[in-house]
């Protein structure tokens, strides 16, 4: 399987600026025989505004961004595109305007049959996976399914927090609903990411990039903590 996947848990950590903390990561992914990346700001009510913040970001890493709410044409966008980018924002939006757009099955091909490398960060992350069922986001317009592009076989929880003791709030914690998640049958495992991490996907080579530890979610079994460099493949069979 050609697949290349950055899936980034946030595109701004505290205390920087627009991918800045995950830039490196960025050139090392795309490298020199990308020129041109496809930004798909679906995520965004404002899309120019959005575009507009993804090509100053990229142009200081040296590529060029198209936008495929700019193309007449979003699937033949897709086509061309040297490498994809979906950024963050509301993910059932987000899915929704894929669909209405016609081009989730033609970025899965894109991805898993050429080789094209994909990025996503946030819900660009979400909509990589099987589905977008553990998202964080509320759903203020209705995707066709919640079946997402299905580029990985298990799901991803981006932003993920771990529950705080010292909280008042009494609503469920993050491991609360994910837990909830797992109470319906076959349902697969689900990686929460933290804050400044993030996942490269090299074929069936899966590694755990970035500053803070992941968390797995495997229904009917205990979660388990994933340090900065760790070897996630086992992830990417069926398994998962």
């Amino acid at each position: 399987m050609k697949r290349r996947l950055l899936l980034v848990s946030n595109s701004t950590l505290h205390g920087s600026g627009y991918l800045e903390h995950c830039q490196q990561h960025i050139s090392d992914f795309f490298g020199k025989d990308v020129k041109r990346v496809l930004f798909v700001p679906y995520a965004l009510h404002d899309r120019d505004a959005y575009v507009k913040t993804a090509r100053d970001k990229f142009k200081t890493l040296g590529y060029e961004v198209d936008s495929i709410h700019e193309a007449s044409d979003p699937i033949d966008a897709v086509r061309r595109a040297e490498g994809i980018f979906i950024g963050g924002g509301n993910t059932f939006r987000l899915l929704k305007s894929l669909y209405d757009n016609k081009v989730v099955t033609e970025i899965r091909r894109r991805v898993l049959e050429d080789g094209v490398p994909y990025m996503g960060s946030s819900a660009g992350t979400n909509v990589a996976t099987i589905s977008i069922s553990t998202t964080n986001d509320m759903p203020i317009v209705c995707p066709p399914s919640f079946s997402a592009i299905g580029l990985l076989n298990f799901n991803i929880n981006p932003h993920y927090l771990d529950p705080d003791p010292s909280s008042r709030h009494m609503g469920e914690t993050r491991e609360q609903r994910i837990t909830q998640y797992h109470e319906e049958p076959d349902t697969p495992s689900v990686l929460g990411l933290r804050e400044g991490s993030m996942l490269l996907v090299e074929g069936n080579k899966a590694t755990l990039l970035g500053t803070t530890k992941a968390r797995l979610f495997t229904r009917g079994k205990p979660t388990v903590e994933y340090d900065p460099g760790c070897d996630l493949s086992f992830l990417l069979t069926d398994a998962h």
